[in-house]
């Protein structure tokens, strides 16, 4: 059986992958809502997954306001497929 991986194995750091994988990028507000987190348990979710690689982030200033978004990294696309991968090898499918 493949092991799966630890950091994606998290509830909350899956979901923010999960909705990666199917954007080329989401802000933080869009991310919280999603997800509904709490601003401070996604921003260290999210900085976890960065310092992984398995995502890029991109804080800016727009408008007189700060504006993080994010998007998946080549490496947290395969790291996330292999994740799936697993996890359809130990239900069978």
């Amino acid at each position: 059986m493949k092991e799966l991986d630890p950091l994606l194995h998290s509830q909350l750091r899956l979901a923010v992958m999960s909705i990666l994988m199917n954007l080329e990028e989401a802000d933080f507000v869009y991310i919280r809502r999603q997800t509904n987190s709490t601003a401070g348990n996604l921003s260290v979710q999210i900085d976890k997954l960065a310092a992984a690689g398995y995502i890029m982030v991109d804080r800016s200033i727009v408008h007189r306001r700060s504006r993080t978004t994010c998007r998946v990294t080549p490496q947290g696309r395969q790291a996330f497929e292999r994740y799936v991968a697993a996890i359809k090898e130990y239900l069978n499918i």
